[in-house]
């Protein structure tokens, strides 16, 4: 979180391979925040590499809803729909949500997770502007 309230988009790739590389536990969810503050094409680019890997695994739990929340949250800041290829109708997302048996029976949790990348962002926001 330090690394996005102090705007420190230098560590823009190696956030993306921490994510990428899943082997923090809970981690994600700070790699996401930061990635989705800076909110450019490159950060949505890296989250949905994210996307691409760990949604073909239904076997793991890992930070995929907060993955989908963050990239839709840049996709909303910037007017791309980047998520929709993963949302759409036999998507990657939709698979997984059918597949993952964490996830049976469960509505889509992407509405929680972008509400809460947003409320993350914000907060993120308020603390740099006070540093």
């Amino acid at each position: 979180m330090l690394t996005a309230v102090s705007r420190r988009t230098e560590f823009r790739e190696r956030l993306g391979e921490l994510l990428l590389e899943g082997e923090v536990c809970c981690a994600g969810l700070s790699y996401c925040v930061a990635l989705a503050g800076f909110g450019t094409a490159r950060d949505a680019d890296l989250v949905a590499a994210y996307l691409d890997r760990y949604l073909r695994r239904p076997d793991l739990a890992y930070d995929q809803p907060v993955a989908m929340g963050a990239l839709q949250f840049v996709d909303l800041n910037l007017g791309h729909g980047r998520a929709d290829r993963f949302r759409e109708p036999g998507g990657l997302w939709r698979q997984w949500l059918k597949d993952a048996p964490h996830m049976k029976g469960d509505p889509d949790p992407s509405p929680h997770y972008l509400s809460l990348v947003r409320r993350l962002c914000a907060f993120v926001d308020e603390c740099a502007e006070m540093s």
